[in-house]
């Protein structure tokens, strides 16, 4: 008999990640066969009827994506070279079976086994010894199936999870006019996988498969702890008032004979400890704390930690039935925001934190690999370049996956920010039932499993999803308000699942009074500034109004070594003809289908942004990297110090587009895929000092300009000296008040072309940055010998 797939987290939620399960088998490694047949017209839906389809079977591993097995059995050329990507094609429509014997433990009296997938992807039907567990439709989120009746007595369980093609499977959906003709692949639109994964301006085409997180048998016992959920009512002070909502199940029996026991530690010093007798399955602790050290963002404070520690005791035995271990963080946030940012009546886009207004200064999280199974290997290294750079917000882009508890503890850890998407983006998503519903049990899954965590500030209903209302759809006047899934299925999730923090229903977001002023993102409050991507220093950059730009790049060419590894050797070289690009370097551009061109001209930007800034495109190699890498350094500065040197006066934030590459591409990143870091990567990490000198341009007008963001007052010393000429161009002292930006002086005109350096000291450190001035064209060589010892020549 069939049986339903149990959403537990959805359903009836439970948070894994902090409780105890009785027992827990991994079923992760390389001991998986993977077995593949072309999908016919009924697919395979069961271990019957694939024994009647004609199939190959190698060795897998798990977690894993299928082209990592095909490419270690010899099967296919290693898609991160050249245009090995489009070969991959061929395998879209393919049935997949995973398939694994193991041992069970013994089950005592009460408990129950539970088959537990971190992800699926996408479409499966999971069999356990021959007899139907459940069926999954969302790679997304955790699936859990209650599998005790289905465990054999002994002996060997045999395990196989059947996936169908995401591509066949997608035409099955029926597509609304207002879903076609935007930014994604179509197929992509219904199906609840990585938006990516269908082909985008920063990703490949490669639309995988695969058990991409860890799987494994729980076993609980009959009392165990469903949820525990730790938020932050009050701070006054350092007094706070915290709500710690437990969740838990067990026998009737236990009721009024089992205490809940709370403990909260810090450094080894306990902070608060208390327990209560259970009466009821949902129940409340009051934490009042007389001396808390609250959690602040990167160089507001320390990101304090307690460890949180919640347990179920037998009142007559003190025995510990389960127990649940976590971090937890004490702050509060808020986002003060206004629709739009008019000259009449000026907008704002400000982050509070502990009561503190939070000047942003981050970068977008795009996907850390194409094939996700690799994601957790690669993500304490992102990480660590984000707070090098020092970053104090993450934005998780909605085109990608949700990321593993190990990024979210690791930016509690930190002090970095979480801005969160969910996983939508850049089109109009359908408006039945069906979707809406499947919606909403990943949103409420993916809310319990992350509300926990300090650093996640916001939540957003997707990304760019209002702009694509006028895209595809430009001659219609479409109301993105009218969208059910961002505008009511999501706020009514976070309403009732995470009331503490602030919900944007799009970003940028078109509410009604941005759509009474024609849905223009010059006069939002918070914008995506793409626009023609041309001199950086152009009016549509300088002189942008925005509050908040939560998605600002430009693009850059990779190191030589980089290059190197990711083409071919005879293609490492980009042109034939005249600046002609050949095949790879498309590929590598991105490009959704090799019959479509180059999709998104990507990397003809370079060309024409340098000949803007140098006059012409240098023919050689390394020299075209020189400039193309300079010439996006400085825009990303520019960027970044025209929102900061304006701080709390009409700037509140920018988040930078993007930290790195999550395949070998040409892109906007700052660091490639390999982790070889671009210029820019430099220049920002000079503009992003906590304590930072600058000079801003307003007109014709330069400031020099000291932006603090710590807590403290600052002082200090500044020296301005023109590299060009060699003569001193200011030096003197600067003080600045806590959480502020001050106008240290106004820069002399200056006639001619050359570059400022800027040394500066602040809290007895002292720090480099530099200021380009003139109007291009510049000489290359000039531009080379003026950066010499201030920037990776």
């Amino acid at each position: 008999m069939k049986r339903k797939l149990i959403f537990l987290l959805a359903l009836y939620p439970i948070i894994w990640a902090g409780a105890n399960p009785a027992k827990v088998v991994s079923l992760d490694g390389s001991d998986w066969t993977l077995s593949f047949w072309p999908q016919p017209g009924e697919a395979v839906m069961s271990p019957l009827e694939m024994k009647r389809v004609e199939r190959q079977t190698i060795p897998a591993t798990v977690p894993g994506n299928v082209e990592l097995d095909l490419f270690a059995a010899g099967l296919i050329e290693d898609p991160m070279t050249g245009s090995n990507v489009n070969k991959l094609r061929v395998w879209e429509g393919h049935q997949w079976c995973y398939t694994k014997t193991f041992a069970a433990p013994r089950l005592d009296e009460g408990q129950r086994a539970w088959l537990c997938f971190g992800g699926i992807d996408c479409l499966a039907e999971v069999w356990l010894n021959g007899q139907h567990v459940g069926s999954t439709d969302n790679m997304l989120v955790e699936q859990m199936f209650d599998v005790t009746p289905l465990l054999k007595r002994g002996g060997r369980q045999m395990l196989q999870v059947i996936l169908r093609s995401s591509v066949l499977e997608a035409r099955k959906h029926l597509l609304g006019s207002i879903s076609i003709g935007n930014f994604p692949a179509e197929e992509s639109v219904y199906l609840r996988k990585a938006p990516h994964m269908f082909g985008w301006d920063i990703m490949p085409r490669l639309v995988s498969a695969g058990l991409w997180r860890d799987v494994s048998l729980r076993i609980t016992n009959p009392t165990n702890i469903r949820d525990v959920n730790y938020f932050t009512a009050r701070i006054d002070g350092h007094q706070a008032l915290i709500y710690v909502d437990v969740q838990a199940d067990m026998p009737m029996a236990r009721f009024d004979h089992t205490m809940a026991r709370l403990r909260l530690e810090r450094n080894g010093r306990v902070a608060f400890e208390a327990s209560q007798r259970i009466y009821t399955p949902a129940f409340r602790f009051f934490v009042n704390m007389q001396d808390a050290d609250l959690w602040w963002p990167r160089g507001f404070g320390d990101a304090a930690l307690y460890d949180a520690t919640l347990e179920l005791v037998d009142e007559a035995t003190g025995e510990v039935l389960d127990r649940d271990e976590r971090r937890m963080g004490i702050r509060t946030v808020r986002l003060e925001r206004t629709d739009l940012n008019l000259p009449e009546r000026p907008g704002i886009f400000r982050f509070y934190v502990n009561g503190e207004p939070i000047f942003v200064r981050g970068t977008n999280w795009v996907p850390l690999d194409a094939l996700h199974s690799r994601d957790e290997r690669l993500v304490d290294d992102a990480i660590a370049m984000a707070v090098d750079l020092n970053c104090n917000m993450l934005r998780c882009w909605g085109g990608n996956v949700y990321e593993s508890q190990r990024f979210y503890d690791l930016c509690d850890e930190q002090g970095l920010m979480v801005w969160q998407d969910f996983s939508m983006g850049c089109t109009m998503y359908p408006q039945r039932d069906d979707f809406a519903e499947a919606i909403e049990r990943e949103a409420v899954q993916v809310v319990m499993a992350l509300r926990n965590h300090p650093c996640l500030v916001v939540w957003a209903g997707n990304n760019e999803d209002d702009s694509a209302s006028h895209w595809g759809m430009a001659h219609f006047n479409i109301n993105p308000n009218r969208d059910r899934v961002s505008r009511e299925v999501l706020p009514r999730v976070v309403y009732e699942f995470d009331p503490t923090r602030p919900y944007l229903p799009s970003s940028p977001y078109y509410s009604e009074e941005a759509y009474r002023h024609g849905c223009d993102e010059r006069l939002m409050t918070e914008a995506h500034l793409w626009g023609p991507r041309g001199y950086y220093k152009d009016a549509y950059y300088a002189e942008a109004t925005n509050c908040f730009v939560s998605e600002i790049g430009y693009h850059g060419c990779p190191n030589l070594e980089s290059l190197r590894r990711m083409m071919s050797p005879d293609a490492v070289y980009p042109w034939t003809g005249d600046f002609q690009w050949n095949d790879e370097w498309l590929t590598k551009s991105v490009r959704r289908f090799p019959g479509l061109g180059n999709t998104h001209e990507r990397n003809d930007l370079m060309l024409n942004q340098v000949r803007i800034v140098f006059g012409s495109v240098p023919t050689q190699l390394e020299d075209f990297i020189f400039a193309s890498q300079s010439v996006q350094a400085e825009a990303m500065k520019f960027f970044v110090e025209r929102w900061r040197g304006r701080k709390f006066a009409g700037s509140d934030g920018i988040i930078w587009w993007n930290l790195r590459d999550g395949w070998p591409i040409i892109s906007d990143a700052v660091t490639d895929y390999y982790n070889s870091k671009k210029m820019a990567y430099y220049y920002i990490r000079n503009a992003q000092r906590d304590v930072c000198c600058m000079v801003c341009e307003t007109g014709d007008e330069r400031r020099l300009m000291v932006v603090n963001d710590t807590p403290d007052d600052q002082s200090g010393t500044v020296r301005l000296t023109d590299r060009a000429t060699g003569s001193l161009v200011y030096e003197g002292a600067f003080n600045v008040k806590a959480n502020a930006a001050e106008m240290i002086a106004i820069l002399p005109p200056v006639e001619g072309q050359g570059v400022y350096l800027i040394e500066y000291s602040a809290g007895g450190t002292m720090f480099l940055n530099h200021y380009l001035y003139g109007k291009p064209p510049y000489r290359l060589e000039d531009y080379k010998g003026w950066m010499e010892g201030i920037a990776p020549v």
